[in-house]
């Protein structure tokens, strides 16, 4: 039986698909390269010649996407909003998946990396243990998820039409740790500033 879909989710997506030019502008030069170098640096090495798979879960736009095709990977996008896949495909040349956060369905032992920047926040905190048992179950063992959030203590709840979750270290370790992830690395964004105005979590996280 179909889950139906939810209602916070529903709305974030809307908010995305009817604003999808705005958010396209206001973060594609967004610089994100220090997560996208925590990411590979902890990649299991390759043991085949074909190129390493990576999901970027909440693509967006394809901003990231298409920077880990030209890096030479099999880059696969995922979104829940069509206007927002629309324009990855298009930017990116990758194949792109839409998929509800809430309603994922996702290969087993597909990836040797998921890069989910800026969308697991996005997760009601209730069906947040779900949502990572299938990114632990689509990372190949060995794989590596990383992961970037806004800080938090816990809040939860609307900021304007879209849904998120607010999460501090303490509370993030234990939920991922939950899952079954070993921690590899974490820090506070942006760099450079005091950590009181560091408003992001990063952290890496592999599948034993």
């Amino acid at each position: 039986m179909n889950t139906p879909p939810d209602h916070r989710s529903q709305r974030t997506l809307a908010h995305y698909d009817n604003n999808a030019a705005d958010f396209w502008q206001a973060t594609r030069d967004h610089d994100v390269s220090q997560n996208i170098a925590s990411l590979l640096r902890f990649l299991p090495a390759r043991t085949t010649p074909q190129p390493q798979a990576i999901l970027d879960f909440g693509c967006g736009p394809g901003r990231d996407l298409k920077t880990f095709r030209d890096l030479g990977f099999e880059a696969i996008g995922l979104d829940g909003s069509s206007s927002l896949l629309a324009m990855a495909r298009s930017h990116a040349g990758c194949e792109v998946w839409q998929q509800d956060f809430l309603q994922l369905d996702l290969p087993a032992a597909r990836f040797d990396g998921v890069f989910a920047n800026a969308s697991l926040f996005h997760v009601p905190g209730s069906a947040l243990p779900q949502v990572l048992a299938q990114l632990f179950a689509t990372l190949k063992p060995g794989g590596v998820l990383f992961c970037s959030n806004p800080r938090g203590a816990g809040e939860e709840g609307w900021q304007g039409e879209r849904y998120g979750c607010w999460h501090s270290w303490p509370q993030w370790q234990a939920l991922l740790g939950g899952a079954g992830f070993i921690a590899l690395d974490h820090y506070y964004r942006p760099p450079g500033l005091p950590c009181a105005r560091q408003a992001w979590l990063a952290s890496v996280w592999r599948r034993p």
